[in-house]
């Protein structure tokens, strides 16, 4: 590995101490620098205001209980007797499978709870992200949302936008067949607070009710009541360091575990389902 030049160097230690000085600036104007939900900017606002909001977001959902104890040994501890419990019983029949959802008892924390300011929305309000990246249910996270997304990207894709330039190819395909009209109406709706609102024993449900519609009883091996178990174990077991509190997750799933992406979006599958049918079996759009 080669050092850098004499120029490279001074430029390094130069904007060191640039970085340095905003993070001492903006620690004694007690000032929180975060990038933006969705605008691909910088954000400077209160550390008072963060934390009124944040308050404000815990009292309104509702979707959390403060811990009066570290919960991370008892945690590792469920995740492993629930794996070692389904290779028992031949549920879990690869071994790579379950080498995948072992989480390291070295490594593993408890996840910490950040806040992302909504820029682009009035008033500017928080989308809280939980860091699960060393949580002990995050590898089987990762494994589900593997498992299971391709699944529904496959069986969803009639509903689905993938971008926007799928958008207006459908548009397009829209006009070409003539159903574009001077009364055509489009109508745009946004979820709030989707990932944190779910309900998570229907959303459960949901899944399986998903996988069986589709004619999936085992998915490579694994029957549906082990995933469901699997799927129970990182919704109910997401806790948290939010500053210097502990808080456990109640109502919906971890907005940064891999698989909460996958549920909401099949959750919504089973809202939407009705509705979606109408507007396809007459020719018009819906999509997601």
């Amino acid at each position: 590995m080669s050092s850098l030049s004499v120029y490279d160097d001074l430029r390094v230690h130069s904007e060191l101490r640039l970085v340095q000085s905003i993070r001492r600036k903006l620690k004694k104007a007690k000032l929180v620098l975060r990038p933006t939900d969705k605008s691909g900017v910088f954000h400077i606002g209160s550390m008072d205001d963060y934390e009124r909001k944040a308050v404000e977001y815990r009292e309104k959902t509702n979707a959390y209980i403060e811990l009066s104890e570290n919960p991370l040994q008892d945690i590792i501890n469920k995740v492993t007797r629930l794996l070692n419990d389904l290779q028992l019983k031949k549920q879990i029949l690869v071994k790579k499978h379950y080498d995948k959802m072992m989480p390291d008892r070295q490594k593993v924390e408890l996840s910490h709870m950040y806040y992302v300011p909504k820029a682009h929305k009035k008033y500017t309000p928080l989308r809280p992200i939980i860091n699960t990246i060393k949580a002990p249910t995050t590898s089987i996270s990762r494994f589900l949302d593997k498992l299971i997304r391709p699944l529904f990207d496959k069986h969803a894709r009639s509903t689905t936008i993938v971008d926007g330039t799928d958008l207006i190819r459908q548009l397009h395909q829209y006009v070409e067949n003539d159903r574009l009209q001077p009364s055509t109406l489009f109508c745009t709706f946004d979820i709030t607070d989707l990932y944190t609102m779910l309900p998570q024993e229907e959303s459960l449900h949901v899944l399986c009710e998903f996988l069986i519609e589709h004619g999936y009883r085992k998915i490579q091996g694994i029957p549906i009541d082990a995933i469901r178990k699997l799927a129970r174990l990182v919704l109910t077991e997401n806790v948290f360091v939010d500053g210097k509190k502990i808080y456990r997750q109640i109502l919906g799933g971890a907005m940064g575990s891999p698989f909460t992406l996958t549920l909401a979006n099949i959750f919504m599958w089973k809202w939407q389902k009705e509705f979606a049918l109408q507007q396809l079996n007459v020719n018009e759009i819906y999509g997601r």
